[in-house]
């Protein structure tokens, strides 16, 4: 059973899809004005993991993650560029997506783009304004808050206190201070399509309701995004999708926690973020997931360059540990019962801790104690040049677990093209050498560069199979 955090009900509940085996499910993507940073990062890598879990408990999963790429921010932009709002549209399409692909996140089933659904979009309003929740004022269109009498009930905000704090700006013509856009009617040189009330453009909570129900239907079962989407874009796509389908809009609101800088969250607009792009210049994309995983979704995560490097340090021992089955299989068999690790009670606690609303920290967690009482059990046996068939047995099925698990949480484990690379080349280089000196039996030069390399920190181990090498305490 898989349990996931509810924000509407404020609680976890038992998930339970509208249709057997098959979930549908929305995530708000970006307005495409600038690169992605590390904000963005954690969305989509949070959301990727949660529909990879699901599918990896047999679920069949419909994605769909759209595009903004109209909106104010991006018609200011290509104005202060000298080009067009398409084009800065096109190239920052083009950017997120090189992100997502460096990050491995899957590619989502739908990609729609708010410009290939004006018609979807203008048929809602239509629909609003025949079902008296909304109202046409000088060829703009509001969405009128006071007729969902139930507005308020995603953020817990109460439609009186916000009247309290608030005002109607001269420029605007909307009945009711919280009345949001629907449609919006285009200055000179902007992007503008025909409607019933003008040549405009769509406001940005109706474009969410209208692409979200043309591919997953008029009810949902996810829809995510993060917490500064709750409230209003969140609750106003609640207040427009329920009025005009009379239906339960979304069962499963889910969202993730910020990330945050010096206590601050890292956004645009404070000036205090750091692109995907940047980061992936200095750390890998599986450090990147992995540091933006080892806290639970739901929480805020501190981001620094320190905290990136204990990320990698962490991740490293889990890959190091992957990288010595050959280690393994080459230490000499015995008969006699040995005292092997209980990988099963491992599985059940890894799998139970991502059941309980992805609990990716605790999960993560499991796998330590599992890698940490594997090398024990490795490092006794390689000093020892003895181990027993199910001592072997329960470090190849836990070496066995722990990659494909690596897979189903999106990394790539792929070596990182560093300064390793090269020493890990000189090294099997000198072991060749050594090799080849020992054949000669020039023993004592062999024996000198066996000798150089402990001092160094590099220990040759000589196994039935060949040498191979680890680096020592």
């Amino acid at each position: 059973m898989i349990k996931v955090y509810n924000t509407l009900a404020e609680k976890k509940e038992e998930f339970i899809p509208l249709e057997k085996n098959r979930i549908k499910m929305y995530v708000c993507g970006p307005t495409v004005y600038d690169d992605a940073h590390i904000g963005h990062a954690r969305s989509a890598i949070v959301f990727d993991v949660i529909r990879r879990w699901f599918e990896h408990r047999g679920y069949e999963v419909t994605f769909v993650r759209n595009y903004t790429d109209v909106d104010d921010k991006i018609i200011k932009r290509a104005n202060e560029k000298g080009v067009t709002w398409k084009e800065v549209a096109e190239k920052y399409i083009k950017s997120f997506e090189e992100d997502m692909k460096a990050l491995n996140v899957k590619e989502p089933t739908v990609k729609p783009k708010v410009t290939e659904h004006i018609s979807e979009i203008i048929e809602m309003v239509k629909g609003l304004i025949e079902k008296g929740h909304a109202y046409e004022a000088d060829g703009d269109v509001y969405f009128a808050v006071e007729t969902f009498p139930e507005y308020g009930k995603l953020s817990k905000r109460k439609i009186d206190e916000l009247m309290a704090g608030a005002r109607i700006a001269p420029e605007e013509k909307k009945r009711n201070p919280l009345d949001f856009a629907l449609w919006k009617k285009s200055k000179e040189g902007e992007p503008a399509w025909d409607s019933p009330w003008s040549k405009g453009r769509p406001g940005w909570h109706i474009e969410c309701s209208a692409m979200s129900m043309k591919y997953l239907g008029e009810t949902m079962d996810i829809h995510g995004g993060g917490l500064d989407l709750i409230f209003p874009h969140h609750e106003n796509e609640i207040a427009q999708s329920e009025s005009y389908t009379g239906k339960t809009f979304v069962r499963y609101w889910m969202h993730n926690g910020f990330v945050m800088v010096n206590s601050e969250k890292m956004s645009k607009s404070l000036g205090n973020f750091f692109t995907i792009k940047e980061i992936l210049e200095k750390f890998s994309p599986d450090v990147l997931r992995f540091f933006l995983i080892s806290t639970h979704y739901r929480s805020p995560i501190d981001f620094s360059f320190e905290r990136l490097r204990e990320a990698k340090a962490a991740f490293e021992r889990i890959k190091n540990f992957l990288n010595t089955r050959t280690i393994i299989e080459n230490i000499p068999q015995i008969d006699s019962e040995g005292s092997p690790i209980d990988v099963e009670k491992y599985i059940n606690s890894f799998n139970e801790a991502m059941d309980d609303d992805f609990n990716t920290a605790k999960a993560l967690g499991v796998l330590f104690e599992m890698v940490k009482e594997a090398n024990i059990l490795k490092d006794r046996a390689v000093k020892e040049q003895k181990i027993s068939l199910n001592e072997k047995e329960s470090l190849l099925k836990a070496a066995a677990f722990i990659k494909a698990t690596m897979k189903t949480l999106g990394f790539k484990l792929k070596e990182e093209r560093t300064a390793n690379d090269m020493e890990d080349k000189l090294i099997k280089l000198l072991i060749d050498i050594r090799q080849k000196l020992r054949k000669e039996k020039n023993f004592k030069l062999a024996d000198e560069i066996r000798d150089e390399l402990k001092e160094m920190g590099i220990v040759l181990e000589d196994l039935p199979g060949g040498t191979v090498y680890r680096k020592g305490d």
